[in-house]
């Protein structure tokens, strides 16, 4: 039961912690070319841009093994029930280093490829800051006419980001696979088609439960990590035309409703490729068993709640960005 569930987690992890590293790198533009300006190589900048997520890996991984160390009680404990569980295992010295070179490892390859690519920008065009000149044309223009502003808007970030749209969708098709999961579980197990024949009680569905509890819980916390660090570098990176189009008349809640939009569209895809990825992941950890598939209705609150929540997680970051007016933004930008 936790092989899978390490397996989404561990996925969850390396998109989220690609998605920060982007934000950090949007941030850290400038600063790029003031390093490469005094005389630094494209290699040293990367490797410093690579030792602040490294560095971030291993608090990280610390912070994880004291959580993990507290909370391991919780689910190695032979009986049904949690309370009067067993004092906390010690952790040997193979589990710390398993967990600091899977961390390590995590932040390397999220980051590595963002480093590099911000390293090998031009020193002037670092230094400037200078947005990417949009594509348009003629069709588009004349279909985005007739849109709303926030959804126009929200069209706008994710075609401008098509990798980190990508990204997104990816995370919420792993996040929706292990809640349809959990659901198939729960229906499989209400029709006593489950482990021990699925009767009221059975320690090995208790045992199970917890294990999927736990597991729910890491993939929620991850994927609304995600969320708002992909809606914070959205905030980031059009902050210029954001504050442009209140510039032209659109208002703070249309341009947070459209980093919201940005983050919603992806999802979409994402959270139904996540229902036949879900109920896939069920049968392989059920070893090919029976299993009956929850009701539909389960699958459409599934569906609703998760684009709810990333909207919901989303609009926070779009909130704190549009704080600012436009005026100081566009001045900022053109000093």
């Amino acid at each position: 039961m936790l092989e899978p569930g390490a397996l989404l987690a561990m996925l969850l992890a390396v998109a989220s912690v690609a998605v920060l590293a982007g934000g950090r790198m949007a941030e850290r533009t400038r600063r790029v070319g003031l390093l490469k300006a005094v005389g630094s190589t494209p290699d040293l900048v990367a490797a410093v841009l690579v030792a602040e997520n490294l560095a971030l890996a291993l608090a990280a991984a610390a912070a994880g093994l004291l959580i993990g160390w507290a909370a391991a009680p919780l689910i190695t404990n032979p009986g049904a029930g949690l309370i009067g569980t067993p004092g906390a295992p010690s952790i040997t010295p193979a589990a710390i280093g398993l967990t600091v070179a899977v961390a390590l490892a995590v932040a390397l390859a999220s980051t590595l490829v963002p480093a590099v690519k911000a390293a090998r920008s031009s020193t002037v065009s670092a230094l400037a800051d200078s947005p990417r000149p949009p594509r348009r044309r003629a069709a588009l223009i004349a279909l985005s006419a007739r849109l709303p502003v926030p959804l126009l808007l929200g069209i706008r970030m994710a075609a401008g980001r098509l990798r980190r749209a990508v990204l997104g969708a990816a995370s919420i098709a792993v996040t929706s696979a292990g809640i349809v999961a959990v659901l198939t579980f729960r229906a499989t197990v209400s029709h006593g088609l489950g482990p021990g024949g699925g009767q009221v009680g059975n320690p090995v569905i208790t045992r199970d439960t917890q294990m999927l509890v736990v597991i729910t819980v890491v993939l929620v916390a991850l994927a609304v990590l995600n969320a708002v660090c992909t809606a914070w570098a959205t905030v980031l990176d059009f902050r210029r035309s954001a504050a442009l189009a209140r510039a032209l008349g659109a208002s703070p809640r249309q341009v947070s409703a459209g980093v919201a939009w940005a983050q919603v569209l992806p999802a979409v895809p994402g959270v139904l490729l996540g229902i036949p990825l879900g109920i896939g992941l069920y049968k392989v950890a059920n070893h090919g068993g029976m299993m009956t598939l929850p009701p539909a209705w389960w699958l459409a609150t599934a569906v609703v709640t998760i684009l709810a929540a990333v909207g919901a997680m989303a609009s926070i970051p779009a909130l704190i960005g549009t704080h600012r007016s436009a005026a100081q933004v566009l001045q900022a930008e053109t000093a």
